[in-house]
């Protein structure tokens, strides 16, 4: 049964899942990713995120809001009518507020074997580290930084 989903990711990491979601027919209702950021040399080139090139290319609504701890982030969260919410890197916290917006809940993939590595660039800190291995969850999102009941996870050698 296709779902109505609302995607948050800004990674390259984030592309296949968006992907996957909207080739297995899964209606995205809406795409959030962070703002483009000036790159180049002098800063001058303005460089969309991965995600919000694939919104673009699906033709799928889209926002960058700064933050998402405002009564209007929770209310245009609500507004949306998806079922559940799917995150990949995507560079922000999700209050309570915006958790409590998706009646299935709001699920995370993350690049790690939680608890170790918890926040950004978990496999490049995986890798200096030294581990020997790592590996991708899923869980369900809580309030607080990757926490949450595990719902997948799967092992990775380094």
């Amino acid at each position: 049964m296709p779902l109505r989903i609302v995607f948050m990711g800004t990674a390259d990491f984030a592309v296949p899942t968006l992907v996957g979601l909207v080739g297995r027919g899964h209606e995205v209702v809406a795409v959030y990713t962070r703002a483009p950021k000036p790159a180049g040399r002098r800063g001058l080139d303005i460089t969309p995120s991965p995600i919000e090139r694939e919104a673009l290319r699906f033709a799928l609504p889209l926002l960058t809001p700064a933050t998402l701890r405002t009564a209007e982030a929770a209310n245009t969260a609500h507004g949306h009518g998806a079922d559940v919410a799917i995150v990949v890197a995507y560079g922000l916290v999700l209050p309570k507020p915006m958790l409590e917006a998706f009646p299935l809940g709001a699920f995370n993939l993350h690049a790690s074997l939680l608890p170790r590595w918890r926040g950004a660039a978990p496999i490049n800190r995986a890798i200096m580290a030294g581990d020997s291995e790592t590996g991708v969850m899923v869980m369900k999102m809580e309030e607080g930084l990757d926490s949450g009941p595990i719902a997948l996870a799967e092992r990775v050698p380094i």
